[in-house]
């Protein structure tokens, strides 16, 4: 029997016993009303009033305390003596790396073509709001998290779910946030093995496939796709077993590597059609609030955007505070503050950037998905628009994805050995376990698609939306505590009240 005919066997096997329970649960996570004649999932106007919450109630944070953010992430006010593992660029690139991928490609496209041009307005407001709720999930994993003996930090909403909840409503808010760290390290746990690992290595090797003569290629083989699997599994496998601090120093790399050569690419189309650039500004503008040929219309473009923006920066989704909260950093509300610009990158930059290469771009493929042609690759569309600039671009976009993926992989690898570890122990023998079975989900990802559990993957990652977003609401006064102490510190700082080398400087507390 070959190895092709055994993994398809598996994803067939896997496919039809899982399949109806992934459809039953998509339906429901994904549960959408009329509105407007257009479909409006429930989980993402969660997301989004979430966002409107947060903006209001802390005061558009996420513009007021901008320039501070940037401040904070060039270690203008880091201390030392903090506990952690990592500073606060290594923490900010380790979670960015976890939400820029594919989405930041190929969903982006998918919105421009269904949403219309406007779709990228209403991505780019949906963006703006992400970042105070992610402000808010961030500065609670850093208040709420564990520091352990051999000075390794776990954190995440596994943590301050239970722990925040019991100082502000006692032994039954203890009882009520245990049950939910439970759900919450099991949907992460869960989304991180199909989403975060198998789904991002199987995407890249697709790819590379693509650029390497197809299925008759270098690498179309089953042996190919075994030795892809392998390739990266080791990869993974040797920065996993350096934890926290080594994921960090290479996404630390990685991220800022890949993101540049992206926005380098979109720059590049930008600029040789730079006449066109007004006119498609405009366009984005007007087809915000009058789209044409956009099903849904105006709500249609709204809903789009905000739906790709949701599904792309993760923000209240509880994932990027396990990262963050590795931080060295003695206030919490400074990393919250680091965190808002993930949703800034991820969002309002790297998918503005792609939706307006496409739309100056205007590909056939584009307008002919646009004109209601068969549905094409979102992939597809933003390669077509680089091509018409730089035909040679896919090679460049199978470098942007590899990194991608690879960024991803490990991050969300930490991610799920954080929850593992919640659920069976910190053991040597189970962070092991864990390790050597993230690795052969690495492998697996070359070989199978396991499609079905990769849809269940994602309904599960978003229930954890549901219970995340209410912890936030009832602990937001203290991060609105945790806010005033590190603003009150930033003053002390900036007068000469205290310095960097006040190692023994402890929060200056404020009441609200």
């Amino acid at each position: 029997m070959s190895l092709d005919s055994i993994t398809t066997s598996v994803d067939e096997a896997v496919s039809g016993f899982f399949e109806p329970i992934a459809t039953w649960l998509g339906e429901v996570v994904f549960y959408s009303v009329p509105v407007g004649g257009t479909e409006l999932p429930l989980i993402v106007a969660w997301l989004v009033v979430a966002g409107l919450v947060f903006t209001a109630w802390f005061g558009l944070v996420q513009v007021r305390k901008f320039k501070l953010a940037v401040d904070v992430v060039r270690g203008k006010y880091d201390e030392k003596g903090s506990a952690g593992e990592v500073n606060h660029f290594q923490a900010l690139t380790a979670a960015v790396s976890g939400t820029v991928g594919l989405g930041n490609i190929a969903g982006v496209a998918v919105a421009v073509s269904i949403g219309g041009p406007g779709a990228t307005f209403w991505m780019i407001l949906c963006g703006l709001l992400g970042m105070a709720t992610k402000f808010v999930e961030v500065t609670l994993g850093v208040k709420y998290r564990e520091v352990h003996a051999d000075g390794t930090v776990s954190g995440g909403p596994m943590h301050y779910l239970p722990k925040g909840l019991a100082d502000r409503f006692g032994k039954n808010g203890k009882t009520l946030g245990k049950i939910l760290a439970v759900l919450a390290s099991f949907f992460v746990l869960f989304f991180g093995l199909f989403g975060g690992n198998l789904f991002q290595v199987n995407q890249s090797y697709a790819q590379l496939v693509s650029v390497t003569g197809g299925e008759d290629g270098l690498m179309g083989s089953s042996a190919g796709a075994l030795f892809f699997g392998i390739l990266v599994a080791a990869l993974v496998g040797i920065v996993l077993l350096g934890g926290i601090r080594s994921i960090a120093n290479v996404t630390s790399k990685l991220v800022p590597a890949m993101a540049g050569i992206y926005i380098a690419a979109c720059l590049v189309v930008i600029l040789v059609h730079v006449s066109a650039v007004p006119a498609a500004v405009t366009t984005i503008i007007e087809g915000a609030f009058n789209p044409q040929g956009v099903a849904g219309g105006v709500l249609g473009a709204l809903i789009i955007g905000f739906k790709r923006a949701a599904f792309s920066n993760e923000a209240g989704l509880g994932s990027a505070p396990i990262a963050h909260s590795a931080v060295k950093t003695k206030h919490p509300a400074s990393e919250g503050l680091v965190a808002l610009l993930e949703p800034f990158i991820d969002t309002v930059v790297i998918c503005t950037m792609t939706a307006l290469t496409i739309v100056i771009a205007n590909p056939a493929s584009y307008v002919e998905l646009r004109q209601g042609g068969e549905s094409i690759g979102g992939v597809t569309i933003t390669s077509d628009a680089f091509a018409t600039v730089l035909p040679w671009f896919p090679y460049i976009l199978t470098l942007a994805v590899m990194l991608f993926a690879i960024s991803t992989v490990l991050t969300w690898g930490y991610y799920c050995m954080k929850a593992w570890t919640h659920l069976f122990g910190r053991s040597k023998a189970s962070e092991l376990t864990f390790k050597v079975c993230y690795t052969l989900f690495a492998v697996a990802g070359s070989l199978l698609t396991l499609q079905t559990l990769i849809d269940m993957a994602d309904a599960v990652l978003f229930m954890l939306a549901v219970i995340n977003i209410i912890g936030l609401y009832l602990l937001a006064p203290v991060v609105k505590r945790e806010l005033n102490s590190f603003l009150e510190y930033v003053r002390a700082r900036n007068a000469g009240e205290i310095t960097e080398d006040d190692e023994d400087q402890e929060p200056v507390k404020t009441t609200v």
